[in-house]
């Protein structure tokens, strides 16, 4: 069962209580061993499990309503409080307060460690900062091309020599050319070591007496589940300066043991990787995880979102105005297509809004993705003129764009359709709206439950 599964499974057990009648002691016992076969089943230790479940039980049975909150209300947002305390209760970020600031990561082989220096060093350059990447792996010369395939697209410099065999040297001399350039953020990817705690902690002593790092950076596989304890609890144990990423959890069926094994040693978990596009990191925030966890949707990450993207794409007040009223074209259409395609699958983004994450079956959002790659095709085959005045689209138009796109008929009369519905849509709503989903319940959307 992989997380996504797990969301589904406490996302039906809340609907369960959502439908009944009558919330009696009966049915909250019924909802809270609906809530037990799903952790357990995600790999989540079995006397974390009972510990939690218990909590919620006692508070479910045993706790005054408080004003103007219904039961079913009130159990929902019990399970929401103790899911989160669970999972570490406040989001630990990496602070950036020297210039350069230096990361050290570190991880045995195959945890996707290269692949995550990528992903932060991404991340920390869509927040503004010139980032620096140095290679030390002397074991794999493969990591070298790796990171910089997947950083020159991005124009982020990869530091490092793959016929280098010393590296102590490689991070030394990586880190001082970094300083050199002024940048913000030095990322230093070491070797994964194979599966012996020992060797990887005293490398990781090693190169750190070597750069003096300002964090040292766990990665952690989250396909290894309950495993992952141990490891955690030995880099916790070695540095007081750790903080851990846990990797693959896009598809793992023991996702919910690694990310709750982490946490029961204490170490802070800061981020996680959730698929493998180089901008599928996220920063760990217990409550916003939950929260999408349980289908309540994550307006505040939806809104960072379009915030990074505005950065990213200059969009002006002006054009965010024109969508409040929908008084925007085709043309500006194409632009937003363009700018959610590159903020990810549809798939993570319909999660963030309330009420969507399991409603929506997988086969829609394959699906949405395809046509959102065919209504670019279509307006690629219009005229400067049709993508600014589409009502001027008539029926022999039409044929001319289906021909040009190599769509059918059908195909443009739906993309046309959906333009004029999003119209609507927009018109409907505005940014006080979003603003009252993010308040409600703290950020809960209980709305998706019928609630």
């Amino acid at each position: 069962m992989a997380l996504e599964s797990l969301g589904r499974a406490l996302n039906s057990a809340l609907k369960k209580l959502a439908r009944s009648t009558v919330v009696d002691e009966a049915v909250i016992k019924e909802v809270v061993r609906d809530i037990q076969r799903a952790l357990i089943t995600s790999d989540v230790n079995v006397r974390l499990v009972l510990d939690l479940t218990k909590k919620i039980q006692k508070r479910a049975i045993e706790e005054k309503l408080p004003p103007g909150i219904s039961r079913k209300e009130h159990i929902v947002k019990i399970v929401y409080e103790e899911l989160t305390n669970f999972l570490g209760k406040e989001a630990k970020p990496i602070e950036i307060k020297e210039k350069p600031t230096i990361l050290l990561t570190v991880g045995i082989q195959g945890s996707g460690k290269t692949t995550s220096v990528a992903k932060l060093a991404r991340y920390f350059q869509k927040r503004g900062y010139r980032v620096g990447v140095v290679c030390t792996d002397t074991w794999r010369p493969g990591a070298y091309f790796q990171l910089k395939q997947l950083l020159e697209p991005f124009n982020i410099e990869v530091a490092g020599d793959p016929n280098e065999k010393d590296a102590i040297k490689l991070a030394r001399e990586g880190v001082r050319y970094f300083r050199e350039r002024d940048v913000d953020v030095i990322i230093v990817d070491s070797a994964g070591r194979h599966k012996e705690e020992h060797g990887l902690i005293e490398e990781m002593k090693q190169i750190s007496g070597a750069i003096n790092p300002h964090e040292v950076i766990l990665v952690i596989d989250g396909t290894i589940g309950q495993q992952a304890y141990n490891q955690a609890l030995a880099f916790k144990e070695a540095t007081p300066i750790g903080s851990i990423i846990v990797t693959k959890l896009d598809g793992s069926a023991k996702g919910g043991g690694a990310l709750s094994a982490v946490v029961a040693t204490g170490a802070p978990i800061k981020f996680i990787g959730t698929g493998e596009k180089i901008e599928d990191l996220e920063a760990f925030d217990p409550k916003r995880f939950v929260s999408r966890l349980l289908g309540l949707g994550d307006i505040q990450g939806l809104l960072e979102k379009f915030e990074e993207l505005s950065k990213e794409h200059e969009f002006k007040e002006e054009d965010m105005e024109k969508f409040l009223k929908g008084k925007f074209n085709l043309k500006d259409m194409y632009a937003q297509l363009e700018a959610m395609q590159k903020m990810g699958p549809l798939k993570q983004i319909l999660q963030m809004i309330p009420g969507m994450s399991y409603s929506i079956p997988e086969e829609f959002t394959r699906e949405g993705e395809q046509k959102l790659k065919k209504f670019k095709v279509i307006m690629d085959s219009m005229t400067e003129e049709e993508l600014e005045h589409p009502e001027r689209i008539n029926y022999s138009r039409v044929k001319r764009i289906a021909r040009g796109s190599g769509t059918s008929v059908r195909d443009v009369k739906e993309l046309l359709n959906q333009y004029n519905q999003m119209k609507k849509f927009f018109k409907g709503m505005n940014k006080r709206k979003l603003s009252r989903l993010a308040k409600k319940f703290g950020g809960m959307g209980l709305g998706g439950f019928g609630i």
